[in-house]
C-alpha cells in the first residue's frame, strides 16, 4: 500500500503484552503508589540545571541505546509541509489536499497556516507559560503530580513518572492539565500566576479544538470517508490535555535529552512551537531530522498512535524526541487529542474490507493509556505490542 508510511518500528524492541489497568472512576486522577526511595522523586530539572557542572549519570544516554545516536541530528531535506486550513476547510482545495496527503505519507506531521488562531493568543500563552516555570520553586510545587511525597499522578507540576531505578531520565520538566471534558478540569492544578494563565488556557483550548475538528474532515475525506466520521469519534467525554514543556540549558547537550524518543500515545496533536529555540527532532527512515525554529509563533500537527489504529496504520503516528542546548532554555506547548476513556481502541469499521482486515486488536482506552506509560519508560512504542 504506497500510502502508508515508513514505520520506525524496526528500531524498537518488541513490546510486552500491556498490562491491565484496575478498573475505576473517569473522574478521579490516576494515582500510582510510590515507596520511599529518592530516585523515585527525581529534581526539578529547571533547579538541578541551575546548580550543577554536569549532569548526573541517570540523564545520560547508555551505549547502544535504541534511537540514541546522532543528537545533532540532520537537516531536513525539503521544508516542513504547510497547509492553509483556511484554502482547505472552505473550499476542499484539491492542490491542499494533495499536500496534507503528501505530508502525512511522508513525515506523519506538518505545519498549518491561515488556522484562526490569533498571533497575540499564542504569545499570551507560551508567555503565561514561561512566566510559570520562572515562578519560585515552592510556588511551582502547589501544582505538584507527587501527592503526599508518595503518589504519581499524570496531572501536575513535575517530570514524567519514574518506573525502575535504571531508567533514563529527560531533561525537561512539564506541567500537564486535563482541559476536556471541561466539567473534569482539576482546577487546584491550574496556576493562579500569572493571572492570565487560566483564561489564556480556556480560550486557547477552544481556538486548538476547532483547528482539530478541521484536520480531522480533511483527514477523512483523503480516506474516503463521510466527512465527520473522524470527528465523531471524539465524544464529549473525550480526553484532551494540555501540556506545557519546559527545557534548561543542558551542560552536555551530546549526550542528555530533553524528552526520549516516543510516539504520541493520543490520536493528534497541536503544539505550539517555541519561536526561537529548536530542538525538536523526528526519525525518518533510520535518521533524525531537526525541526528547525520559526521566526514566528508556528503550529504543527502530528498524528498520535491512537490515529494509527483507527485508521488501521494508513496515517501513522511518527517517532519523534527532543534534544537538549547549552545555552537557551526552550518552551513548547502540546495539546493531545484523546478518546473516551472508557470506549473501546481499535480500527474504523469502515475502514476494514477482506482485502484490508483489522491490523491491531482492540483495546479499552484507558488500559491503553496505561500500558503506554509502562512502554514510554522503556523507549518502545505500545502500539507494537497491539498489532495482530
Amino acid at each position: 500500500d504506497n500510502f502508508i508510511l515508513h514505520t520506525a518500528t524496526s528500531f524498537f524492541k518488541r513490546a510486552q503484552p500491556p498490562r491491565r489497568a484496575t478498573p475505576g472512576s473517569a473522574k478521579r486522577h490516576p494515582r500510582t503508589p510510590m515507596a520511599d526511595e529518592s530516585w523515585r522523586l527525581p529534581s526539578s530539572v529547571q533547579q538541578l540545571a541551575a546548580s550543577i557542572q554536569e549532569p548526573p549519570r541517570q540523564y545520560l544516554l547508555r551505549e547502544q541505546e535504541p534511537l540514541g545516536g546522532n543528537l545533532a541530528g540532520t537537516e531536513m531535506p525539503d521544508p516542513i509541509p504547510t497547509i492553509d486550513l483556511g484554502l482547505l476547510s472552505a473550499s476542499n482545495d484539491a492542490e491542499e489536499a494533495a499536500k496534507l496527503r503528501s505530508a502525512l505519507q511522508t513525515w506523519g506531521f506538518f505545519k498549518v497556516s491561515n488556522h484562526g488562531m490569533e498571533t497575540s493568543l499564542m504569545d499570551s500563552v507560551m508567555t503565561a507559560s514561561r512566566d510559570f516555570f520562572r515562578l519560585p520553586l515552592e510556588e511551582k510545587r502547589k501544582y505538584s503530580n507527587i501527592i503526599g511525597g508518595k503518589h504519581f499522578q499524570m496531572e501536575g507540576y513535575g517530570t514524567d513518572q519514574v518506573k525502575t531505578q535504571d531508567q533514563r531520565l529527560d531533561w525537561s520538566d512539564r506541567l500537564h492539565l486535563k482541559v476536556e471534558p471541561e466539567d473534569e478540569r482539576n482546577l487546584a492544578l491550574w496556576p493562579i500566576h500569572p493571572k492570565s494563565f487560566r483564561d489564556d488556557l480556556h480560550e486557547y483550548t477552544l481556538r486548538s479544538k476547532r483547528i482539530k475538528d478541521d484536520i480531522l474532515r480533511a483527514m477523512a475525506k483523503l480516506l474516503e470517508l463521510d466527512e465527520d466520521c473522524l470527528v465523531n469519534q471524539f465524544s464529549d467525554r473525550a480526553l484532551t490535555y494540555a501540556r506545557f514543556n519546559y527545557y534548561p540549558p543542558c551542560p552536555r547537550p551530546d549526550l542528555v535529552l530533553g524528552i526520549k524518543p516516543h510516539s504520541d500515545v493520543y490520536a493528534l496533536t497541536v503544539l505550539l512551537m517555541d519561536k526561537d529555540v529548536a530542538g525538536l527532532q523526528f526519525l525518518r527512515d533510520g535518521t533524525w531530522y531537526n525541526v528547525p525554529a520559526a521566526s514566528n509563533y508556528t503550529l504543527l500537527i502530528n498524528v498520535g498512535v491512537t490515529m494509527e489504529i483507527m485508521t488501521n496504520g494508513i496515517f501513522k503516528g511518527p517517532v519523534h524526541r527532543v534534544v537538549t542546548n547549552s545555552e537557551k532554555e526552550r518552551m513548547s506547548v502540546a495539546v493531545f487529542y484523546g478518546l473516551d476513556p472508557e470506549r473501546e481502541i481499535g480500527p474504523i469499521a469502515q475502514m476494514l474490507t477482506e482485502d484490508q482486515p483489522a491490523r491491531y486488536r482492540k483495546m479499552k482506552v484507558k488500559d491503553f493509556l496505561v500500558a503506554h506509560l509502562e512502554h514510554f519508560s522503556r523507549g518502545e512504542r505500545v502500539v507494537d505490542s497491539l498489532r495482530i
